[in-house]
């Protein structure tokens, strides 16, 4: 990429819709805006929207559009920049685009925008990601983080954490420049303690990218249970869809499904189960064994039960999972004569009580699994600074480098160690933010946005 081209892309998603937006940015958007709207004659004014025909170089006319020119510094990319509002047919999208390759602009390659905004210092690297994640954001807590982020919540909080190793750094480095009797009493606890309550609150931050991962790709909840207790039908009665086969005889369901859902403000990973039971045959055991692999990795689990019949007897695997904190017990069939052990359901604190024949109880499903959520997971308030994994990643070599520090300081290495390990430190947090050039790690992270962005 250069600053000196000019990029031009479809803004919004491919295919037929009511309106496309071309967005256009570098030191051709002037003079385009000039030329294609206005036949040459005056310059664009900044920040105003202006219906108008788009003229191609032959002067006809391609489609009546709604254009706004941003002047240069004054745009999300920090170059000059052209929007384009077309009607949403790909066959004018495509005539536009083709026209503005003809007049000197190159297609933009993915998330060029974004990444000519962070090289131009309109958002730190911390922000470019956080656009990423307001598209994509699963749900409504997910959005909530994500939003907050490119705010520069992030960036907040590392420039705080940098201020306070710097200050750490100067100190260490006095040490090196001053005789040891030139330095007030106790220097060297000084240091130590802050290099130890560093520690902590980086500890604190990147501990944040388990709670980060779950709002971003969902919450796993396994639904899992004897066959026949109706796990299926819990599947398609909370999607409102018949999405799993339903039948009467054992062992139908063979491998696992998996389908989105939202709880209130959460996404969830709805993941249908194999019915699980002892002495199965060979096909449906490779079905118990998936369901096992999900049962371990889940965050939540549905454990739906036939209050209809005796407690069923699960493979002891299975039940060592079903902790109290994390499992949600369906009573299910509430239609029928209840002959279920109550001393059993004991061990379970959440229960509910349902027929997936009569909707009974269905409604309260989605509450409960929030509440499950917000205690049991502890997901942090949605104005949470939470760190993804790149991040985390960071964050840890950067502990890394401040134990060493520490350690050497404690058994009173040469101060010049010492301050090389802060300095890693600080280049650690640098690359959260996008402080430090590192041009391959550029290239991976904005190749995985949409091409207008």
């Amino acid at each position: 990429m250069s600053f000196s081209d000019t990029i031009c892309a479809c803004g919004t998603a491919a295919g037929t819709a009511a309106v496309a937006l071309v967005r256009v940015s570098g030191p051709l958007c002037g003079q385009l805006a000039c030329d294609i709207f206005d036949g040459g004659k005056n310059p664009p004014v900044a920040r105003v929207a202006v219906l108008g025909r788009y003229r191609g170089r032959d002067g006809g006319v391609i489609d009546q559009v709604l254009w706004t020119y941003f002047a240069e510094n004054a745009s999300y990319t920090g170059q000059a920049m052209l929007e384009i509002s077309t009607h949403g047919n790909p066959l004018i999208v495509q005539s536009i685009l083709g026209d503005l390759r003809a007049r000197g602009c190159r297609m933009a390659e993915p998330g060029e925008f974004t990444r000519t905004a962070f090289l131009n210092g309109k958002l730190d690297l911390s922000q470019a990601e956080a656009v990423a994640d307001v598209i994509n954001a699963s749900g409504q807590r997910a959005l909530k983080v994500a939003q907050h982020q490119l705010e520069g919540a992030l960036g907040e909080r590392i420039t705080q954490l940098t201020d306070e190793l710097l200050q750490i750094l100067a100190e260490v480095e006095a040490t090196i420049d001053f005789a040891e009797e030139d330095l007030p009493s106790g220097h060297e606890a000084i240091p130590a303690r802050r290099i130890e309550a560093l520690c902590e609150r980086l500890k604190t931050l990147g501990q944040t990218r388990r709670y980060r991962a779950l709002l971003q790709d969902g919450a796993r909840a396994v639904i899992l249970g004897a066959p026949n207790a109706g796990k299926s039908s819990l599947l398609n009665a909370l999607l409102g869809q018949q999405r799993a086969l339903v039948s009467h005889e054992p062992g139908t369901t063979r491998d696992y499904i998996t389908e989105r859902w939202h709880a209130g403000p959460y996404c969830i990973q709805l993941i249908d189960t194999a019915g699980i039971r002892e002495g199965a045959a060979a096909l449906e055991q490779q079905g118990i064994d998936r369901a096992m692999e999900k049962i371990e990795s889940a965050d939540l689990l549905l454990f739906v039960v036939d209050a209809s019949a005796p407690f069923p007897t699960l493979p002891a695997r299975t039940t060592e999972f079903l902790s109290s904190h994390k499992t949600l017990l369906l009573l299910n069939k509430s239609d029928l004569p209840r002959a279920i052990d109550e001393a059993a359901l004991k061990p379970f604190q959440n229960q509910i009580t349902l027929s997936l024949k009569t909707g009974e109880g269905l409604e309260q499903i989605a509450p409960a699994i929030v509440r499950l959520l917000e205690q049991g997971l502890v997901i942090p308030e949605a104005d949470a600074v939470l760190v993804s994994l790149r991040h985390g990643a960071s964050i840890d070599e950067a502990l890394a480098h401040l134990t060493q520090a520490l350690a050497q300081w404690r058994r009173r290495a040469p101060a010049e160690f010492v301050a090389s390990d802060l300095r890693a430190a600080l280049d650690n947090l640098g690359d959260i933010v996008g402080r430090r050039d590192n041009e391959a790690m550029l290239d991976k992270l904005f190749s995985t946005f949409c091409i207008g962005k």
